[in-house]
């Protein structure tokens, strides 16, 4: 007998939707960063263990709408933020640090990181997506007792240059930052995914606001990746890489990393975007992996 699964099954039935409007009850402010203002998100009592999904280059809080509702109604206090130089937060950046720096780096966003896990009451559970992977990994690194959980999603699972290693482009994509950057733009405007209407309206809205400079940075951080696999396991808390079959990086990668710092794999029938396409079945595997830190 085959068993249905219903979060497959919801998540198969999800329609195209505007992806500004977050469940209601969201509260909306401004945070104040090391980097500058941050637009944040929140839904969820605000003495519940806390969920804090970051997400990645070009990306915004809004790449999460669908993790909302489920989340906060499993009693949780789910939180996310737009990064320095991204969509509503493309004031905050290197020229507010003290002292003032030209480029954006690992340590602003992981200090940002840090600041907004600081400002809550105990460790969150984690969610980095893509890029933000690598920086929630460097934040765990930094300040462990502010993890209850690690969730890498569709994150680079490598070191150095990363790109080297994604499907199609890795042979071409030793180039320069801007170059590299110049490509991954050209198929998100031109949606070589394939995304409903309502999704990539919005992410063209969104692209057409997130500051060049920045993601040009991005990619070259992404490009010059630290080895930090070793210190990210030896931080024994739960960890969960959630993938999609048709990420950007090959399973294999994904499965090799995971054994490096100890990580269970989640994989989904998806691309490099389970929280819009997965959402179901991505948070009933966060969930899991909330209870075994519990």
């Amino acid at each position: 007998m085959t068993t249905i699964d219903d979060a497959l099954e919801r998540d198969q039935g999800i329609p195209d939707l505007d992806w500004h409007l977050f469940p209601a009850g969201t509260e909306r402010d401004v945070f104040a960063a090391p980097s500058g203002g941050l637009a944040r998100v929140r839904l969820g009592d605000s003495d519940a263990p806390r969920v804090v999904l970051v997400p990645g280059v070009v990306g915004s809080k809004e790449d999460f709408v669908l993790l909302f509702p489920l989340l906060a109604a499993a009693g949780y206090r789910v939180e996310s933020y737009d990064i320095a130089g991204h969509y509503e937060s493309i004031g905050a950046g290197p020229q507010h640090l003290d002292p003032p720096r030209e480029s954006y780096d690992y340590p602003l966003f992981v200090d940002d990181l840090i600041a907004i896990l600081e400002d809550g009451g105990g460790p969150a559970h984690v969610l980095g997506y893509s890029f933000a992977g690598l920086v929630t990994e460097l934040a765990l690194v930094a300040r462990p007792d502010l993890f209850r959980s690690l969730t890498l999603m569709a994150a680079p699972p490598a070191t150095g240059q990363v790109f080297r290693g994604v499907k199609h482009i890795g042979p071409i994509s030793d180039m320069t930052p801007h170059r590299a950057a110049g490509l991954i733009l050209w198929g998100i405007r031109y949606n070589l995914n394939r995304t409903p209407p309502g999704r990539i309206a919005f992410v063209r809205e969104r692209l057409a606001v997130t500051g060049r400079d920045c993601i040009d940075d991005v990619v070259g951080l992404m490009m010059a990746t630290p080895d930090f696999a070793e210190d990210v396991a030896a931080i024994d808390i739960p960890k969960l890489i959630a993938v999609g079959e048709h990420d950007l990086w090959p399973q294999a990668q994904h499965d090799a990393y995971a054994a490096r710092i100890g990580a269970r794999v989640a994989t989904y029938a998806t691309g490099h975007a389970p929280c819009e396409t997965a959402p179901h079945q991505l948070v009933r595997d966060m969930l899991h992996l909330f209870a075994d830190a519990a």
